[in-house]
């Protein structure tokens, strides 16, 4: 009963002092308020968990507390005291939503017996809701796995049964680009229509390949390769591969790093895909001449990756939902709402989790937190293995069309 907030309220003061004193023996010590007044201004400052209420009293009377308790405390459960000559003020307290009531002169163990129960309640109405939310989250993730396990049936057949006819699409197009380009072609009145529409269908054909590729890469099971990765050079790798894109807004890249931590073992390649993916999003939520930065930090066994932007933030309701496949902010065919769901599937197979704040007007922070050790049965170790890492450099280093967007 330590944590127990118990509040005493009681018109007559030596009744009141006596019974606190008693009580305070029990391990139930309480505050006391003189009128209804009193009581409502002391909770207004300090919640109570029990209130036992004196019904008559000059002015306010208890049940007219107890109604306002009831209106603005839900939690708090209250306790009536009644003459024995006013039990029907105790009944139409019940009716108004009191825990119970006693009568005067108080037998000390029953009124000790009722505050136990009563705060019994509400631990119980707490582990309650506690439960009842654990179980809403468990069905949303029994039901986002369900839906990934479909996605990555899909994803294969996709890839086959999409991709084929992609490519022979986009090379029609190249085709026809290449026609429209002989001189002989040169006095067409509709040759800048027809470029125009064929430059609609290969951005087109881009987007669901974009879609199909980040489909396959979530359902790969791959396994992962484990070697030493220093993340704060990885971090500036990846600023080196998005600054072209941030320059033209004029960002402005900060980089704070925890000089004790050195390096972790790990994925570099997933991680780096990790990284640009959160980098790319912050620069198209950030305007022009913001800030991006990027906090590496060790807390124990630990590394810590923070990615703030400056951008104008995501609504509460949408930032519950940006880790779920296909759903995106951004308008309609600039993003194919896969980036931060591929991205924290990858998070969670290395160990680690991914979190999400925003403040409408002020920015978005991200947080990474994965283990110095990553460990997996079906991980390889990397021995001198930089080949893939030059290959992916190299082509995450081509020229971007200045304005435009990755997914």
């Amino acid at each position: 009963m330590e944590e127990l907030r118990l509040l005493l309220v009681d018109d007559e003061e030596h009744f009141r002092q006596v019974l606190a004193k008693r009580l305070s023996r029990r391990g139930m010590a309480p505050e006391q308020a003189g009128s209804g007044e009193e009581c409502l201004n002391l909770l207004e400052k300090r919640p109570m968990d029990v209130v036992i209420l004196d019904v008559k009293m000059p002015g306010m009377d208890g049940l007219e507390v107890l109604r306002r308790i009831k209106e603005r405390y839900e939690r708090t459960e209250v306790i009536l005291l009644t003459g024995y000559a006013n039990t029907q003020d105790g009944v139409d307290g019940i009716k108004s939503g009191a825990f119970d009531y006693l009568s005067k002169p108080v037998e000390l163990d029953h009124l000790a017996g009722k505050i136990k129960q009563a705060h019994e309640k509400i631990l119980w109405e707490e582990e309650r809701k506690k439960e009842a939310d654990f179980r809403a989250r468990m069905e949303q993730r029994m039901a986002a796995a369900e839906r990934l396990a479909s996605l990555g049936t899909l994803a294969s057949v996709v890839a086959h049964e999409i991709n084929n006819p992609l490519a022979i699409i986009n090379d029609s197009v190249g085709w026809m680009q290449l026609l429209l380009s002989k001189p002989d072609m040169a006095e067409m009145h509709i040759k800048g229509q027809l470029e125009k529409g064929l430059g609609k269908i290969a951005k087109s054909v881009e987007r669901a390949k974009k879609v199909t590729h980040q489909l396959l890469g979530f359902a790969r099971k791959d396994d992962s390769v484990v070697s030493e990765v220093n993340l704060s050079q990885l971090v500036e790798e990846a600023v080196q591969l998005v600054e072209k894109e941030a320059s033209y807004k004029e960002i402005e890249f900060v980089q704070e790093v925890d000089a004790s931590l050195d390096s972790i073992r790990s994925d570099a390649f997933q991680l780096r895909q990790v990284l640009i993916n959160l980098l790319t999003n912050a620069i198209h939520a950030t305007g022009p001449k913001g800030r991006i930065k990027i906090r590496l930090q060790k807390d124990g066994e630990q590394a810590i990756l923070t990615i703030q932007d400056t951008g104008q933030g995501i609504p509460q309701e949408d930032l519950e939902r940006i880790f779920e496949p296909f759903f995106s902010t951004k308008p309609t065919g600039e993003g194919t709402g896969l980036g931060l769901f591929v991205t924290r599937g990858i998070v969670e197979k290395l160990g680690g989790t991914i979190e999400a704040e925003s403040r409408l007007g002020e920015g978005t922070d991200f947080r990474i937190t994965l283990p110095r050790v990553y460990q997996n049965e079906g991980s390889v170790e990397a021995e001198g293995r930089t080949d893939w890492l030059e290959k992916e450099r190299d082509t995450a280093s081509k020229p971007t069309t200045p304005g435009e967007k990755p997914s």
